[in-house]
């Protein structure tokens, strides 16, 4: 088949849990033997010259991109209070995206236009207008949720009217979308359940985030044990938010039990605050080279997110490299584990301490989950398996095959 793959940010090189998500899927589909053409959003936040993209992977997709100045304005933020539209939305909505996107559906014929997140339904009835393709839409979250979870979270009284009000928007546009795709794939089941009970009746499947596994080779020769560390773009808020709370709640009780075991942050856009962070046994790297190499010099991989949603690509990455992770249930979203088997749930501060002085204290137990987590990566993640049925959704589509509303397929 012949897609479209319109994506929200810039999907290569991938760096972050987004881009890696969303070039996972197009590698699998051009595994499965499709057609994949990209046309991305390049936001300042992700931005990347066109010509240092990877030449290979410029002419498998066909590559496109249309540069979106995505940054939050405060003005523009103000006069929206006095409107009724999504803040989050319409910062993705120009007249220049709009118009290359009309010029590609003019020239090519497509049978899915496949749009990666939410961000990127505004363009839904340009596409209605120039195309018969069937429109699906890769939900990575339901991302109002995302942003109800912030407001809860924050202490800020000012700052927790401003998200409420961001999330209510966010909701009713996201809401008022549900049925005007021809379906929906979703990251979680979670996320699938979550739309049936909002009124959503069109086609659904589950399609998890997927890795190739013969690239994540695990190597032990180098790993620091016992060690904890935590992987992640630091310019979202759910990362910076779990972090701070682990690093005021936790993490200052573990030296006193374990005197020399070192906790490293890693990814990139590291705020001031912890760049300058002075804290016994804290090392903050920033932005590693080579994240699989950073991984597998670590030991227990800790995800402390409190808010958040749909999968969070790490924590499959790291189970692949064979780690040890201690995670909240919310980090965890999605994911098929079994609680001290392939991976540890804390949600309290007291059950991180447990955990992780459990792993700490205990190399074989650690190991173990390790190894169980590896297994569950392999058996459950591959994106060959994944992009199969994600292809075959596509074809049913296309085919007017009748559908359940759920389509259940990990």
């Amino acid at each position: 088949m012949k897609i479209l793959q319109i994506c929200s940010k810039m999907p290569f090189p991938p760096k972050d849990g987004g881009s890696i998500a969303m070039n996972i899927l197009t590698e699998g589909l051009i595994k499965c033997g499709n057609q994949v053409k990209v046309l991305a959003v390049n936001t300042p936040k992700h931005f990347i010259k066109e010509e240092n993209i990877d030449r290979d992977y410029r002419k498998k997709t066909a590559f496109q991109s249309v540069f979106i100045n995505t940054s939050v304005k405060p003005l523009d933020a103000f006069l929206n209070l006095f409107s009724n539209k999504s803040y989050n939305i319409i910062r993705f909505y120009t007249t220049e995206f709009e118009k290359e996107l009309i010029k590609i559906l003019t020239a090519e014929k497509f049978d899915v236009v496949h749009l990666e997140t939410l961000w990127v339904a505004p363009y839904l009835d340009a596409i209605r207008k120039h195309s018969n393709a069937k429109i699906v839409l890769r939900s990575q979250n339901v991302e109002y949720v995302i942003w109800e979870r912030l407001a809860e979270a924050t202490t800020n009284q000012l700052k927790k009217w401003y998200l409420k009000l961001l999330s209510k928007r966010l909701k009713e546009y996201e809401l008022s979308m549900l049925n005007k795709y021809d379906g929906i794939a979703t990251i979680t089941d979670i996320d699938a359940s979550a739309f049936l009970k909002l009124g959503c009746l069109i086609p659904i499947i589950n399609i998890p985030f997927g890795i190739d596994v013969s690239r994540y080779q695990e190597d032990k020769s180098n790993t620091e044990f016992p060690s904890v560390f935590h992987i992640g773009a630091m310019d979202w808020m759910a990362n910076v938010d779990g972090i701070k709370w682990f690093l005021e709640n936790v993490w200052k009780q573990i030296p006193a039990i374990f005197p020399n075991v070192n906790l490293y942050l890693a990814g990139r856009n590291m705020p001031d605050w912890l760049t300058q962070l002075k804290m016994k046994n804290v090392v903050v790297l920033g932005e590693v080279e080579d994240s699989h190499k950073f991984i597998n010099s670590k030991s227990i991989m800790m995800v402390p997110l409190t808010s958040g949603g749909g999968m969070r690509v790490k924590i499959i990455e790291g189970m692949a490299l064979g780690k040890t992770i201690v995670s909240t249930s919310i980090g965890a979203e999605g994911i098929e584990y079994e609680n001290g088997k392939n991976m540890l749930i804390a949600n309290t501060e007291n059950e991180f301490v447990t955990a992780l002085t459990k792993c700490l204290g205990d190399k074989t137990f650690s190991d173990n989950v390790a190894h169980h987590a590896r297994i569950l990566a392999e058996t459950k993640y591959d994106n060959f398996i994944i992009c199969k049925k994600l292809t075959e959704f596509y074809r049913q589509l296309t085919s007017n095959i009748q559908q359940p509303t759920t389509n259940n397929q990990t």
